[in-house]
Order: structure tokens, then sequence, then C-alpha cells
């Protein structure tokens, strides 16, 4: 037998059958089902005190998140999903953003950005790489940004 681990991003809303309380479940795919309390809240996070792993998947889906506790309002971290520059010849300082220092005498072929997390700091016209801290990682109060 094998284990599964996964992540689902549904809407839940409370909803009684009988005496047992539980949750009426709405899958993407439009898909109803009813869970019991207890499983439901064992496999599910509300997107308003989530996991790093779960801020990670959002983002990873194209999301914005951010830690409750940040003091700058409006700062949010996302996925930077990377990008190629093509081209047989491309001249150091053509290509937007990078150093020439970057670069050695005669390179040509592509050039790979590749992903890394971004931040928007709480000015607002600014960004920046963003690494997590171990108190990031632990933390249980990640949320989804735009709710």
């Amino acid at each position: 037998m094998k284990t599964y681990i996964g992540t689902k991003i549904i809407e839940a809303e409370p909803e009684k059958r009988g005496e047992e309380t539980g949750f009426k479940v709405r899958y993407p795919d439009g898909y109803v089902s009813w869970s019991p309390t207890q499983p439901f809240e064992d496999a599910y996070q509300s997107t308003d005190a989530m996991s790093f792993g779960h801020a990670v998947e959002l983002m990873k889906r194209g999301e914005r998140v951010a830690r409750k506790g940040w003091n700058g309002k409006g700062m949010f971290i996302a996925l930077n999903f990377g990008s190629h520059d093509f081209g047989d010849d491309p001249a150091p300082e053509l290509i937007e953003g990078i150093p020439s220092a970057l670069f050695n005498e005669g390179d040509k072929g592509t050039v790979t950005r590749l992903p890394s997390f971004m931040m928007r700091t709480a000015s607002g016209a600014t960004l920046n790489g963003w690494l997590a801290s171990q108190s990031d990682m632990l933390a249980r109060d990640w949320q989804l940004v735009g709710e």
C-alpha cells in the first residue's frame, strides 16, 4: 500500500446532517460532497491560516500570499516563474536586467532566469528577491492575498 499527500483548493461551508456537524464541500470541477467536521479539519486549512507549504502550492498556481503579522500594508510574496532570452549572439548589454559582468567574452545562446520568490514591499513600487526564514517556513499564519 502507498501513502499519498495532496493539495486541493476547495470551497466549503458548515452544514449539519441530522445531529452530525460537518462541511458541504465544492471541488473545482463542480463536484459537491459532505465531510464530517474532524476529517475535514484534518485535511484542509483555511486560506487565511495556512502553512508555508500550502502557501508555496498557491504561489505555484500564480497566487499571492503574505504573513498576517507583516507590518507593511500591501506587502506580499509571489513566484517569479523565470524566463528565457534566446538568440544566436545575445549581447549582454541588450538582455534587460542582467549585468554584463555576469557574462564571459563570447557567451552565446540562451540566457535562463530561474524561478524565484519575489516580495512586493510596503512602498508598492519595489519588488525584491525574497528568502524564507525558519520562522516563515514554520509559521501557520500565511494567507491568500486578494480574498
